[in-house]
């Protein structure tokens, strides 16, 4: 018999996670898809995440980046894990009504997991990519 969750159950423990994460909650981050080693994480677009140019601030983008590594990477590797680095590239300005991150684990051992992570804007339907990060996520000491 297995005990590993339903699809629906391992989305539902990863929106219950992303819900106690204040500052998640604080821009408004909605995790739309989620398996192991791989994540979707979406962010409404609202006036106060724009910088001075209308634009989502650089910030926003770097976040939806970060915590979709940290989510491919801590569902591939099965344990508590932190973002121990990333980079990011900003390809185009991010404007529409919502940024869609889409992220995965490409290398996997018991200390880490490297990932890569597109981030994309959408307006009216139409997805334009306006980042693509990379990141290792590492398991966290002791665990």
């Amino acid at each position: 018999m297995s005990t590993e969750p339903t699809p629906e159950q391992f989305l539902a423990h990863g929106q219950v996670f992303l819900a106690q994460q204040a500052f998640s909650r604080l821009l408004g981050a909605e995790l739309t898809a989620l398996r192991r080693g791989h994540c979707q994480l979406e962010l409404p677009v609202r006036d106060e995440l724009l910088q001075n140019n209308g634009f989502v601030h650089g910030g926003a983008v770097s976040y939806l980046a970060d915590n979709a590594l940290t989510y491919a990477g801590g569902t591939a590797m099965a344990v508590p894990v932190v973002t121990s680095e990333f980079k990011i590239n900003y390809v185009r300005p991010a404007v529409g009504q919502r940024l869609i991150a889409r992220a995965d684990a490409v290398a996997v051992s018991k200390s880490q997991a490297v990932c890569r992570c597109d981030v994309f804007a959408v307006n009216d339907g139409v997805e334009k990519l306006c980042a693509v990060a990379q990141g290792t996520i590492a398991r966290l000491a002791g665990e």
